[in-house]
């Protein structure tokens, strides 16, 4: 039974990574072609192939979950249309056993995606997205690139933050309620331990009848910001790391900030492994229930249908516990639960 454990292994993992790198492919092509239409100032073609590669690694793990289950009804439908799952389970093969043949390649690849999502995703996609900022903006004080975020009274506009607590383009604002009492906008900022180190600084004070400008090499600004918190805070959650969820997560709601976005991607990561044998779990119960005999073209469309419906499920809920104020880990769980009972009832009927 080992060899059959191993060969249904073999056909899943094949079919999975045949999907991902087809799926990974179309988007990396359609992305550069998008990026090479909005080359300006120093984003340069080199710039924009550059972008691309560095976020390789955050597409690969969005299609993750959507590739195993597509990889799934490929690889099992292959082995049903040669009547292999047959006659394995005329030998004694239980349904059972077979699931887990083909859950445990799809559970080397969240292992595998997991550790890409804590350890490589969150530095190249930071790296990414400030040198991209830092090309498009040619050091305007505001652009259309960076970053807003308030602490107390003080908006502040970053148009790059570079690994090594190195930040381009910090705007800030300074507000006495609705009043506006200055602004500062320093080409550069570099990290000092407890402070940050404004260089090359514009200070315009706003009195009650005038502007007071002036210019400084440097100016100190103390601040909870700390390049761990704004390497975050450059990035889409979900291509933050756990424990950077965590971090930026505990900083909002510190400054009494609205942090379910970030408590949202936080669960749907942490949740991420049971979705992907959630996902197996559907393709088994289609391939031995509605799908056994009909052709690869369908499996696929189905699979796209299925990834879709999950996918949908989780962008209506995921907003929907903001507005409405309900616990984001309900919003992430939802999904999940919903497939595992329909899996469940058709793998019920099938054994």
């Amino acid at each position: 039974m080992g060899h059959l454990d191993r060969y249904i292994a073999k056909i899943v993992s094949l079919s999975i990574l045949l999907v991902l790198s087809a799926v990974v492919g179309l988007d990396v092509i359609f992305t550069l072609i998008d990026e090479l239409q909005n080359l300006h100032g120093d984003y340069s073609v080199f710039s924009a192939l550059t972008y691309v590669a560095l976020t390789i690694p955050r597409r690969l793990y969005e299609f993750t979950s959507l590739s195993v289950l597509i990889g799934c009804l490929i690889g099992l439908g292959t082995l049903a249309n040669n009547s292999e799952l047959t006659v394995m389970r005329a030998v004694g093969m239980s349904l059972t056993r077979i699931s887990w043949a083909a859950i445990k390649p799809a559970l080397l690849f969240v292992c595998v995606m997991l550790v890409m999502g804590e350890f490589v995703i969150p530095h190249t996609e930071s790296y990414a997205q400030s040198q991209r900022a830092l090309a498009k903006s040619g050091g305007q004080a505001l652009t259309t690139q960076g970053h807003w975020h308030r602490e107390g009274d003080t908006y502040m506009h970053i148009t790059a933050v570079l690994p090594g607590g190195v930040l381009y383009g910090v705007t800030q604002y300074e507000f006495d309620g609705h009043q506006l009492q200055e602004s500062r906008f320093a080409k550069r900022a570099i990290f000092q331990g407890d402070h940050w180190i404004l260089q090359n600084v514009q200070v315009s004070a706003i009195g009650a009848d005038q502007v007071v400008v002036g210019e400084h090499n440097t100016l100190r600004w103390d601040t909870e910001l700390t390049p761990q918190v704004l390497n975050v805070m450059v990035i889409e959650p979900e291509a933050l790391s756990i424990l950077g969820l965590q971090t930026y997560t505990d900083y909002l709601e510190d400054q009494g900030l609205n942090a379910k976005k970030y408590l949202l991607a936080f669960w749907k990561k942490l949740l991420q492994p049971l979705a992907i044998i959630v996902m197996v779990l559907v393709a088994l119960s289609c391939i031995f229930g509605p799908l056994r005999s009909v052709t690869m073209g369908y499996r696929v469309f189905s699979g796209v249908v299925l990834g879709l419906l999950f996918k949908y499920t989780e962008d209506f809920l995921g907003p929907a516990c903001i507005v409405f104020g309900f616990d984001p880990v309900y919003a992430s769980l939802a999904p999940i639960g919903l497939f595992a009972i329909v899996a469940a009832v058709l793998l019920k009927r099938a054994a």
